[in-house]
């Protein structure tokens, strides 16, 4: 295992990558979904305040990252037209179920409960962007979930007792930016659309246009 100031590495390559995607967001070649980006923003920041209250301690650092860092990136997502991704129904709907996963959080003074349920509204809020991936990977920068796979890896690597409050969320970091590797990086999607018999290839997004907006001539 590691020394649990490896911690402090595996921050600094997650900001690393989220100074990637606020650069690309920033100049309108990346396109955020908002509601995605805030409540990623909410569901860590929460779940490292029952962290800190269970005594997690360094390694608490990881979820602070996890949260703040979509802050950033939801705040950037003004700063350009460009780089707004229209929001839909769906989109709302899984903000919805999101906060109210975040209300159960809010509502139980019970550690674990208030992880699993702040995991669980993290996970609906991503529903939308996994989505975007999936279709759009152009529209997303992949160093960001790079950085923080890799934070999150690291933070597990220093865990000596496993416990709900000290593993959960890095376990699911881990995860779900993984997924968000292999939709982005992989382009998971196009490649299996275009793997089907009869498919058109599919077209890649313009930089700094919203993948549904017009193309010139249309």
């Amino acid at each position: 295992m590691l020394d649990v100031h490896f911690v402090l590495l595996g921050a600094a390559v997650a900001t690393v990558g989220t100074g990637f995607y606020l650069r690309d967001t920033l100049r309108g070649v990346t396109q955020p979904n908002r509601v995605t980006w805030l409540l990623w923003s909410a569901a860590p920041l929460l779940a490292f305040a029952v962290e800190v209250r269970e005594g997690v301690g360094l390694r608490s650092l990881m979820t602070f990252v996890v949260g703040f860092s979509p802050l950033l990136v939801f705040l950037a997502s003004f700063h350009n037209r460009a780089s707004y991704w229209r929001i839909g129904w769906l989109d709302y709907l899984c903000g919805v179920v999101s906060v109210a996963g975040l209300a159960v959080w809010l509502a139980t003074r019970h550690g674990t409960v208030a992880i699993i349920a702040s995991i669980a509204a993290d996970a609906l809020a991503a529903a939308p962007t996994l989505l975007k991936s999936w279709k759009e990977p152009d529209t997303e920068t992949a160093a960001v979930y790079f950085g923080s796979t890799a934070n999150a890896v690291i933070t597990l690597l220093t865990i000596h007792t496993w416990t709900t409050a000290v593993d959960a969320f890095p376990l699911y970091i881990a995860f779900i930016s993984t997924v968000e590797i292999v939709l982005v990086a992989g382009r998971l999607g196009p490649r299996l659309v275009s793997a089907r018999p009869g498919a058109r290839s599919p077209s890649r997004t313009r930089p700094g246009c919203d993948p549904r907006c017009p193309r010139p001539g249309a």
